[in-house]
């Protein structure tokens, strides 16, 4: 069995979990956008609504600059707190990433296998098999924050390591999957950059600024090259150098912890919140009723639902029963159950991931959207429930004879 790490000798508190606060707050402010934008797409102010996200702002549309653009910034956050955490935090050893990673795996397959056993045989639909497979950090904390103590802070790590893994996850399944019509040409002007961003961190170089100008050369050609433009988000950041000095130890004047602070504001209370606004309207009163048991729509909610708690449950319980890891500190298997029902909430990567499955068509993107806002709601308040009634494993106190 893993031996448990000594308080005293756990790394420094990366910038994550220092904004452990501010993400769970910014995961309430993205509930109240999602709630808005269903209320504008079923209200008389829908049809502008949708002519605004269609209207061109230069070369492309305000829809395709939020989520091809804003959500670059996402992902570049989410490439540097993948980075940091693996190491330096609580991913900077294999017996940390053992319990957290086991979990994510079986997180984001379970919810394919789920996904592609309803959509067996139609291939139009069966490239969504991807929406349920990744968990919305920000979602998924906002949840925990209104249990306060009633949930260890073992958890939350657990939770929060889960969900970093489970990007990363979903980054390699948009790169290999998701990606069609490649200009080679703009590869290698990509591919060029990239090397040159290598270059300066090899170099030693700490000013961000050539770094962000680069990372901009490098969206515009990851944009036109047919790879998704985000990904150039994740690549700039795993350039981005993590200390002030080579071999100094981590500090909070690196690069990275600078950048990292600077984008956790603007991208928890601006991008998300933006990013759910355009893309999280559904116009129920426009759908069939048929759309509520589509394929699309049962397997992706019954995917991240049911799925997902199968999926990190059973994955985490038996790297536990293996003696692989242990239980979190302080952690009982009711509030690791909890913990997995809150991993159904997919909401930001989910509708990312629909977008790029379906492009062309809207009636699958609002199958898939019924979907994801069910099955995160339902986990959601699952999660909650059990979290809020499950007691933590405290030790017996030995009695006094």
């Amino acid at each position: 069995m893993a031996p448990p790490i000594p308080a005293a000798q756990s790394p420094r508190p990366s910038a994550l979990r220092r904004f452990l606060d501010g993400q769970s707050s910014a995961g309430l402010v993205l509930m109240g956008s999602a709630a808005l934008a269903l209320a504008i797409a079923n209200s008389p102010l829908a049809a502008g609504y949708n002519a605004l996200l269609h209207a061109y702002l230069g070369p492309l549309s305000v829809g395709h600059w939020i989520n091809d653009g804003l959500m670059a910034v996402f992902f570049l956050l989410v490439g540097l707190e993948i980075k940091r955490e693996v190491l330096d935090g609580q991913l900077s050893t294999w017996p940390r990433r053992m319990l957290p990673g086991i979990a994510a795996a079986g997180g984001m397959a379970v919810p394919a296998v789920i996904y592609a056993a309803l959509n067996a045989g139609t291939p139009e639909t069966l490239r969504g098999w991807a929406i349920p497979a990744a968990t919305d950090i920000a979602f998924a904390l906002g949840v925990i924050s209104l249990l306060g103590d009633r949930v260890p802070s073992s958890l939350r790590i657990f939770l929060t390591a889960l969900a970093i893994l489970d990007d990363l996850g979903a980054v390699v399944i948009i790169a290999l999957f998701y990606t069609s019509g490649l200009s080679l040409l703009d590869l290698a002007g990509a591919a060029a950059v990239l090397g040159v961003l290598i270059a300066l961190n090899r170099a030693g170089v700490l000013r961000l600024l050539p770094y962000l100008l680069l990372g901009l050369a490098l969206w515009v050609l990851v944009l036109r090259s047919g790879v998704h433009a985000t990904l150039a988000g994740v690549a700039l950041a795993l350039t981005i150098p993590l200390r002030a000095r080579p071999g100094a130890p981590d500090d909070a004047a690196s690069p990275l912890h600078r950048l990292e602070h600077a984008l956790h504001v603007p991208v928890g209370f601006l991008i998300l919140p933006v990013f759910g606004l355009a893309n999280a309207g559904v116009a129920f009163l426009g759908l069939p009723g048929s759309a509520l048991v589509a394929p699309v729509t049962l397997g992706v909610g019954l995917g991240l639902l049911a799925g997902k708690v199968v999926g990190v449950f059973g994955a985490a319980a038996l790297t536990i029963r293996l003696g692989w890891a242990d239980v979190p500190s302080r952690a009982s298997w009711a509030q690791l159950f909890g913990t997995a029902l809150l991993c159904g909430i997919g909401f930001t990567m989910s509708l990312f991931i629909a977008l790029l499955a379906f492009p062309g068509s809207a009636v699958l993107q609002d199958e898939a959207k019924i979907g994801i806002l069910g099955g995160s709601l339902l986990s959601g308040l699952l999660g909650y429930a059990v979290l809020r009634i499950a007691r933590p494993d405290v030790p017996a106190t030995p009695s006094r004879t």
